[in-house]
């Protein structure tokens, strides 16, 4: 018997720690388990406690594919739990259980509710995924009882080892929650009417499959929706009937592009290498200084330092600019064969041409 093993839905750290204790895991049952790729895998393991991973247990719960769900609570609605912190002895008894259920091995059933988790409708959302119910344990006599792990004796002679005991658990954590930032809420699929209120009161309506927001005029008044830090935002779905009513106090909508905007200026994301406009974009009046920028950045493509001493502003604004414009296309990354951009000249002072403008004055001189 081979089974295959997969994962998703986590970061490259978290990552690297499942493949080492599924390497150790896999010795010790004897090597009949593969590490392939999450659309080929039997087995999917998905980080449970990531802000994506419910995301991901979802689409393959609706693929009817066989889902392990990493996590530190108690309890996991996926069909098999793998507790958090990762560790070999755990997941060598959840593979060993895993290959007696495979080949027929009566094994200890699981609690009602999760053994009928399957016949389920699917959730729509996060939301709903967060609010299913989480079946209850059985009594201590009726739970399910790990098998012991048992490596293969090369003879018959052979003694089995001990069985492994697992570590002890730590303290169950609160489920997953859906994004509750403003750019949690931007980035994540399937969301449609969203409210986002932050601790200063300021409140922002997205509709993502409209592609309209309502809110305040200045884009500064909304930054604090963009906070990351536990209870600066809450967020809700709003019907109907609650988001005529909220974005009529709200006025008129507004493209989400310009969010789109504000996001990445706020984004803080190191840039390196060369840079340059594809096109005028549009300048905010709350940031007078990025006419400068971009007028730097219009005459060809160079890097952050040499368009901050151009325009004559710091590296970081500059650095925003280019985030807030690679964010909607108006900005682009210079390829690497390129032609050399020449050093940019000071842009010039407000109500002042350019040097070997083609304006009117210039024009009758000649």
């Amino acid at each position: 018997m081979s089974l295959t093993f997969g994962t998703t839905g986590m970061d490259r750290a978290t990552e690297a720690e499942v493949h080492a204790a599924f390497t150790t895991a896999n010795n010790a049952c004897g090597k009949r388990w593969s590490l392939v790729s999450e659309s080929s895998a039997d087995y999917i393991v998905v980080d449970m406690d990531s802000l994506y991973g419910p995301m991901s247990w979802l689409k393959l719960h609706g693929a009817g594919r066989k889902v392990i769900g990493l996590t530190s609570a108690s309890r996991s609605k996926t069909p098999y739990r793998l507790p958090r912190p990762i560790n070999a002895n755990d997941l060598t008894a959840l593979l060993t259980q895993i290959e007696n259920e495979e080949a027929g091995i009566a094994v200890a059933a699981p609690s009602e509710a999760a053994a009928h988790s399957e016949a389920k409708p699917l959730p729509a959302t996060v939301e709903e995924f967060a609010a299913m119910p989480v079946a209850e344990p059985e009594p201590e006599s009726a739970q399910a009882v790990v098998p012991e792990v048992v490596s293969p004796a090369p003879a018959a002679s052979a003694a089995a080892p001990a069985p492994v005991q697992p570590e002890p658990q730590p303290a169950p954590a609160a489920p997953p929650q859906a994004p509750r930032t403003l750019r949690g809420w931007m980035g994540a699929r399937g969301a449609r009417r969203i409210k986002v209120t932050a601790l200063d009161g300021t409140v922002v309506l997205v509709d993502m499959q409209a592609s309209v927001w309502h809110g305040p005029k200045e884009l500064k008044a909304i930054g604090p929706c963009f906070s990351i830090e536990p209870g600066e935002v809450t967020t809700e779905t709003l019907d109907d009937a609650h988001w005529a009513a909220e974005a009529a106090k709200l006025g008129e909508a507004q493209p989400l592009t310009r969010l789109q905007w504000l996001d990445g200026l706020l984004s803080s994301k190191q840039t390196h290498g060369l840079y340059q406009l594809r096109k005028w974009p549009q300048i905010e009046r709350e940031y007078p200084r990025h006419f400068r920028i971009a007028t730097i950045m219009m005459k060809g493509a160079a890097s952050i330092a040499d368009i901050a001493v151009a325009a004559g502003v710091p590296d970081e604004e500059v650095r925003d600019f280019v985030n807030a414009n690679l964010a909607t296309g108006y900005a682009m990354s210079a390829s690497s064969n390129s032609p050399a951009p020449t050093t940019p000249s000071p842009a010039p002072a407000p109500g002042k041409p350019a040097a070997g403008s083609g304006g009117l004055f210039g024009r009758r001189k000649k």
